[in-house]
């Protein structure tokens, strides 16, 4: 028997830009993007998100003028693909094969662009088809939303759902460049503004205890979408994303370790089984908690650690229970994650704030105590708020006259 091994090594780069009024200014790096490559006439598709569309209006003419201003050097393909936004994009294959046949029909190449403008969810599809035509057109990601901005668009996963399970096909394709234009957050109603705010505390909690630091004082600002501490707390999440899968080393998820998705078995589960209700960053935030649970009655973290996570998010208003954690099967759910990593069960936990630990073998029995007593906790907020209220309504209190 003969045998010849194969090795190499191929080297990612790509830039991730931070700025506002990217298709208005005269320095935009997406301009420098598409005219700096020595193609003539380089084709650009672009993909947008619908939800977008209907929340900043100007965005199809500021397009437009952008694309007449830089046509000497770039082509675009007008009009841009509307494509429905949120996770009926990944659920339904239309879109996918949409833009794949319009690649085809326009005559793009490997070194044409694909731009995309959206939340995570399109960015996930449009990355999938961009990653499979041609086995790889160029993507250039310009996220929309928080958690876009701050996670799933800086990074180097794309994927569809299939078989009731999320990103059950995929890919590990790293992106052309991304560009994050603050000038989208503007547009967010607060429910999607504060969603994406839960990945940032899951990454300060697992590799940066400083910047966790930083969220739980600034916690009312970011309640408030106070934009000096939403950049900063964007701009921080982006780098340690970008710093873990640069030097985490498996990138591409090789292994049964993904520190990143620390509250994230949980979360996926509840967002299957509301349907979509709960908002990704939403359900993150009780995965979070729930995790963060498990890792103080494990002795990882201690009481008053504990008490700073969930005041935290909290205090930036999350909803640290909802009535779909009772459904959750936690062995089978436990076991649906392990076949979606591949290997041995692997969930990280906290050991202590900045860092984690993998555990292998879980106590399903002490998960279902730990939702109990986000149950609990949720229950005792409800019961102290409605007092409040009735006492401020009995006292007249004009707050209550307001509410």
């Amino acid at each position: 028997m003969k045998t010849i091994r194969q090795s190499f090594s191929v080297e990612y780069s790509f830039p991730v830009f931070f700025a506002r009024d990217v298709l208005g200014s005269d320095d935009s790096p997406l301009a420098e993007l598409l005219s700096g490559h020595g193609e003539e006439r380089v084709k650009v598709l672009t993909v947008i998100d619908a939800q977008v569309v209907a929340a900043y209006p100007s965005l199809l003419e500021k397009l437009s003028r952008f694309a007449e201003k830089h046509r000497g050097r770039v082509s675009f393909i007008l009009p841009p693909f509307i494509m429905r936004g949120g996770e009926i994009c990944k659920t339904q294959p239309q879109e996918v094969e949409r833009i794949h046949a319009l690649v085809e029909k326009h005559g793009l190449c490997r070194h044409s662009f694909i731009l995309a403008i959206g939340g995570g969810a399109v960015l996930d599809a449009a990355g999938f088809a961009a990653a499979t035509a041609h086995r790889g057109v160029r993507l250039i990601r310009m996220p929309t939303t928080t958690l876009a901005q701050n996670d799933a668009g800086v990074g180097v996963k794309n994927g569809i759902n299939a078989f009731g399970r999320k990103n059950f096909t995929g890919s590990f394709a790293p992106p052309f460049a991304v560009i994050n234009d603050f000038d989208f957050l503007d547009c967010l109603p607060p429910r999607e503004l504060r969603a994406g705010i839960s990945e940032a505390v899951k990454v300060a909690l697992i590799r940066d205890r400083a910047f966790f630091d930083f969220l739980h004082y600034a916690r009312e600002r970011l309640a408030h979408f106070e934009p000096q501490a939403m950049e900063r707390m964007v701009t921080r999440c982006a780098e340690l994303h970008l710093e873990h899968i640069a030097t985490g080393g498996d990138p591409f998820e090789f292994g049964s370790s993904r520190p990143l998705d620390f509250g994230h078995w949980s979360a996926h589960k509840l967002e299957d089984l509301t349907g979509g209700e709960i908002r990704h960053g939403e359900a993150v935030a009780i995965g979070i908690a729930l995790d963060a649970l498990y890792s103080f009655h494990q002795r990882l973290i201690g009481e008053i650690e504990l008490r700073r996570i969930l005041d935290t998010l909290e205090g930036i208003g999350f909803q640290l229970y909802h009535l779909a954690l009772n459904w959750i099967d936690v062995p089978a759910a436990l076991r649906e994650f392990r076949e979606h990593l591949g290997g041995e069960l692997s969930i990280p936990l906290l050991n202590g704030i900045g860092a984690k630990v993998d555990h292998h073998e879980i106590d399903a029995d002490l998960y279902r105590r730990c939702i109990g007593t986000l149950e609990e906790r949720q229950q005792r907020m409800e019961t102290t708020h409605a007092k409040r209220q009735l006492s401020s309504k009995d006292s007249g209190d004009p707050r209550y006259l307001l509410s």
